[in-house]
């Protein structure tokens, strides 16, 4: 048992990391925003592990970014900024884990040897993981980035969220897909 929570453990830290750096791996969008590579480590370790592993590793990624600098924040007062960097990198990156709710729908699909449901359950865990992200840069698009709107707020920042959101749901769908029907033993995490 012990073992099992250290490789847990071990899991969540190598997958973080990896998050971390796929995140370097970016195309910067013209308006603000960036496409990366940063949600499949975690979508991987929830469909891996399950929603609480997943939520960790997200946790872990939003906080390398946080300690690393690697953070955009608001030019407002230090309690809104604190509140902003919890909600956009903490809380934002920890709802990605949410793809984990789809894991058991995928190993069904994989047992009976269904490449497409493999790919059903792949594709809507990421659309799950990556709409919870983009509320939670919606929210604090409202809350602390409002002074930039040009008109509605919410709606600007909807808008604004999804030029980059959208690219991304699409990347990670595609790669989480193609990885997962291809090597469904990184999924399956039976001790072995």
């Amino acid at each position: 048992m012990r073992n099992l929570r250290v490789l847990l453990m071990v899991e969540i830290a190598i997958f973080g990391a990896l998050g971390y750096v796929l995140d370097f791996v970016a195309f910067k969008m013209p308006q603000g925003g960036s496409v990366s590579l940063v949600m499949i480590p975690i979508v991987l370790m929830a469909f891996r592990r399950g929603t609480a592993a997943g939520i960790l590793t997200g946790l872990l990624v939003g906080l390398l970014q946080i300690v690393t600098g690697v953070i955009s924040v608001t030019p407002l007062s230090f309690g809104f900024v604190v509140m902003q960097v919890i909600l956009d990198y903490l809380v934002a990156y920890g709802a990605v884990g949410f793809a984990g709710l789809m894991r058991s729908r995928y190993l069904k699909a994989h047992q009976q040897g269904k490449a497409g449901g493999m790919i059903a359950a792949a594709v809507i865990g990421v659309l799950i993981a990556s709409f919870l992200r983009y509320l939670m840069h919606v929210i604090t698009g409202v809350l602390f980035f409002g002074m930039f709107a040009e008109g509605n707020v919410l709606i600007y920042s909807a808008v604004y969220n999804a030029t980059y959101m959208i690219p991304v749901f699409l990347l990670a769908a595609a790669v989480c897909s193609a990885l997962f029907t291809a090597a469904p033993k990184l999924v399956d995490a039976e001790v072995q």
